[in-house]
Formats: C-alpha cells, structure tokens, sequence
C-alpha cells in the first residue's frame, strides 16, 4: 500500500481512506478484471442453455489460471487469496454468484435451460465448483483441472 500512495502522490492515510484496506483494493482489483473476462466469455460462447453455461464457465477458469500475476499472489499469499477468493464477505464471491444468477436467468427466461434448483442455490455451486477446480493446489495440494470442474458443472445442470 506504501509503494501504491507513493505512486499515485499521496500518502497511505489518504490510500487508506479511498480504499477501505489492501483486501478491498484487491477485491475490487480482481472484480475489475473478473468481470470484462466474463462478460468475454458470456459474448462468446456458442451453444446455449447448460452447454453456454459450461462454455463461459471453461474459458472463465482458463482465464483465471492462465495469469501468471494472478499465480505468483494466489502462491506468494496463499491464505490472503483464499480468503479474498472463498469468502462471501469479502465481496468478491458474491460478486461472481450475482454474475452466475444473471446468466442462469438469461438461460432460463429464454426456455434453454431448466432446473430443479432455485437460481441463487444454483448460481452459488457453480460458483464453489469452479473455486474447488481453480484452487485446487491450495486446498488438496492437487493441480488445478478446469475440466474436471466442468464435469462437475455438466452434472449440476442437468434437468
């Protein structure tokens, strides 16, 4: 946070107060690029229904894995990022769940997907599904799999 006021010519009181503390900065950082890949992935997808719902759900994990800064904090700060990550109060999943409910009701309102699930219940695992794929190495010590996620996914949105 020091080097980040130095940076933008202020000091850390006056970073602080704009930014709450560095987990906020983070959350908002990481919604900040978050949400363009998704809404890339969502533009993008071909198919439609649970296939569109798997396709944004793929790219979306390959993207989060695919950034090697993204990398060095999740190994350099392992408990920080789960927390930031995981967590419903930070924001961030919350964000994400919001995100899932909006492209479920797009699926659902246009008569391409069906589910047993309310939207939010559904929207929350696919969420938890993707977090357990894409930390994988954090939780288990295992590599992370997007794919292994996606058959999990498939399976959660079946009729």
């Amino acid at each position: 946070m020091g080097a980040l006021a130095a940076g933008l010519g202020v000091n850390r009181v006056t970073l602080y107060r704009w930014v709450g503390n560095r987990e906020r900065l983070l959350v908002e950082v990481m919604w900040s690029l978050a949400r363009p890949t998704l809404d890339r992935a969502r533009e993008q997808a071909e198919g439609s229904g649970a296939e569109r719902i798997l396709v944004v759900s793929l790219a979306f994990m390959r993207a989060v894995l695919g950034q090697p800064r993204f990398a060095a904090f999740v190994h350099d700060e392992p408990e920080l990022a789960l927390r930031i990550l995981t967590r419903g109060d930070t924001g961030l999943q919350r964000r994400l769940i919001g995100y899932y409910e909006s492209l479920l009701r797009e699926e659902i309102d246009a008569g391409r997907l069906s589910t047993a699930l309310p939207v939010h219940e559904l929207a929350y695992m696919i969420v938890r599904t993707m977090e357990s794929y894409v930390y994988t190495d954090l939780i288990t010590g295992e590599d992370p799999n997007p794919e292994k996620g996606v058959m999990v996914l498939r399976v959660l949105l079946r009729p």
